[in-house]
């Protein structure tokens, strides 16, 4: 609390400011240790109280500026990245699949009708497969 700019807050205030911005587990110690929800103590009692809990144990003062590493969009943990990953690999086989199913349906579109497939007959100075007059030389 010495450390921290007051910005003109009282001292009730600045204490309560303080305590609610402990951790759950860190407040929990404070009100076994004062045998009561520390916020009914007086200001001395509560800060006398907070003075000899720091002065013997100096994992509040940790506790207080422990911060939990923040996730940035690009920071993903090696499941998460798995997961975006089968999704991204389902979507595209889904599109693939439907794509294959639809194959079918092109190919017999596409298809000429036996009516006008040119039939060549073979030639009937060589027997080749093209038509008679169209011989090369050889």
């Amino acid at each position: 609390m010495r450390r921290t700019p007051t910005y003109g807050f009282s001292e009730p205030i600045q204490l309560n400011m303080f305590i609610d911005g402990l951790r759950p587990q860190t407040k929990k110690l404070l009100d076994a240790s004062a045998g009561a929800k520390i916020k009914l103590k007086t200001l001395e009692e509560a800060t006398e109280l907070i003075e000899n809990m720091s002065a013997s144990d100096h994992a509040i003062v940790r506790d207080r500026t422990h911060q939990p590493p923040k996730k940035s969009l690009l920071e993903l943990s090696s499941h998460d990245a798995l997961l975006a990953q089968n999704k991204l690999l389902s979507k595209k086989l889904e599109i693939l699949t439907e794509t294959l199913g639809k194959l079918p349906t092109k190919l017999s579109i596409g298809q000429p009708t036996h009516s006008s497939v040119l039939q060549v007959t073979g030639c009937t100075i060589y027997g080749e497969a093209h038509e008679t007059g169209q011989c090369s030389p050889n």
